[in-house]
């Protein structure tokens, strides 16, 4: 099983921003857990703070890969353009948020994407990825 993980702008500060919401833990550091706690899947990970690069990834990998874990950050809330690639390809995605969107500001309570993933996961911390992991295997 493939499983890809996309974070959006501002998650390669986890660890270091507003550690209070996001946790003390690197994402590097906690990919290496999950590696470890699902040795069966074959994972692959990118981040990007630019729009085009992410709806890029999601054009490269949204026909090969088993399953996409998307963190768009706050492109969630604005960009259409990531929302239409996620449309556009094949493979299931699992829209992710680490910390509860919709007990924060207003703002957050929309995804554009929704709609288009098989699934939303939102306020269990860095824990929110492994859940998503857990979806794609129970689908399999």
């Amino acid at each position: 099983m493939k499983i890809i993980i996309i974070n959006g702008p501002n998650l390669n500060l986890l660890g270091k921003r507003e550690t209070a919401v996001y946790g003390k833990i690197s994402f590097e550091e906690y990919f290496e857990s999950l590696k470890t706690q699902f040795p069966h899947v074959a994972f692959e990970y990118y981040q990007s703070n630019v729009e085009g690069e992410l709806i890029n990834k999601l054009h490269e990998v949204g026909f090969t890969a088993d399953g996409i874990i998307m963190n768009a950050g706050a492109y969630t809330h604005t960009s259409i353009g990531i929302a239409d690639a996620i449309a556009g390809i094949s493979t299931p995605v699992v829209e992710v948020h680490i910390s509860n969107v919709y007990a924060r500001e207003e703002y957050r309570h929309q995804s554009l994407m929704a709609k288009n993933c098989l699934g939303v996961i939102a306020g269990f911390g860095l824990k929110s990825y492994a859940l998503a992991i857990q979806s794609f295997i129970g689908m399999i």
